[in-house]
């Protein structure tokens, strides 16, 4: 119980300050748009529509966040848990391609570089590092949580690197007028995004598609339950992930004799007990058979 009352108090916590990150993401955006209009600067611009795409990112993890913690229907049996995969797993497709628009805008700034009023660029840049800093701090905490709040992190954490870049271009520009900086570390970071994001995309992907996680071998568990005394073998074993957080398990598994149904309780149980205990799965259903001296097998129980 107090396991389940602080999950939902760290759920709601999470929740909170997804919630403060949307306020401050759109403050930073209407300023940037104002300051690169008023200033003439890409770059005020382009990290102005970085953080709407951002702000929009966490706008959808919020309402993913909010949604599972609705009630199961006839329906949803599950629930909307993987309301926070579906979530990350769209982010996570927004930051590729928002790197991948960094990286081109980067390569075409080295050939067109603007001449802009670098004072607008060093304090919205130095504004921006503020807000997403904080936003960032926010959320550090949570980040491991799950992947929806993990791709929510990442995108502020791109936005507060954008906010450096554009500060270190501010002040290059104002001391040697090295205005080949500003795309050279929008490069650096794009890459960054990337080389992250590549992780958070794969392991959504592989949930969505109800991969069985890496760490997790049908034949090896198969042969582990087969260690049993009472065991004969297990098949059409079945392993996925309902969230990052939720291993589901279903297997057939055949015993050596006839037993009654109330006979079969201390075997489910003992298996059970090994793949919870030694292989961390929560959700297990497995299907009983018994093999009799003919060989014929047939469905015992559970």
């Amino acid at each position: 119980m107090s396991d389940l009352l602080g999950s939902n108090m760290e759920h709601q916590q999470a929740h909170n300050r997804l919630g403060i990150t949307i306020v401050l993401n759109v403050v930073i955006t209407l300023a940037q748009v104002v300051g690169g209009l008023i200033s003439g600067s890409l770059a005020l611009i382009s990290d102005a529509l970085h953080n709407l795409s951002d702000s929009l990112a966490v706008v959808l993890a919020y309402v993913a966040n909010r949604l599972t913690s609705r009630e199961k229907t006839v329906k949803s049996t599950f629930g909307f848990q993987r309301a926070e995969i579906l979530a990350a797993f769209i982010n996570a497709l927004v930051l590729v391609g928002i790197s991948f628009y960094l990286m081109i805008e980067a390569v075409q700034r080295y050939f067109n570089p603007a001449i802009v009023d670098f004072r607008w660029m060093l304090w919205l840049g130095l504004l921006g590092i503020v807000a997403n800093g904080f936003s960032v701090f926010l959320l550090h905490e949570h980040k491991h949580q799950n992947l929806n709040i993990k791709a929510a992190y990442l995108h502020l954490m791109g936005d507060a690197l954008t906010s450096v870049a554009v500060v270190l271009g501010a002040v290059c520009i104002w001391l040697w007028d090295w205005y080949w900086i500003d795309p050279t570390v929008t490069l650096l970071i794009s890459i960054y995004l990337l080389f992250h994001t590549y992780k958070l995309l794969k392991e959504s992907t592989e949930i969505l598609m109800q991969f069985a996680p890496d760490h997790l071998l049908p034949e090896e568990i198969a042969a582990r339950l087969a260690e049993l005394e009472q065991v004969e073998r297990a098949y059409h074993i079945h392993i996925w992930r309902l969230t990052d957080k939720t291993i589901h398990f279903e297997g057939h598994v055949v015993i050596n004799r006839d037993l009654k149904l109330s006979e079969t309780e201390s075997i489910n149980q003992e298996l059970t007990h090994i793949l919870k205990d030694e292989f961390g799965i929560q959700h297990i259903t497995l299907q009983l058979e018994c093999n009799d001296t003919q060989g014929h097998s047939g469905p015992v129980s559970h």
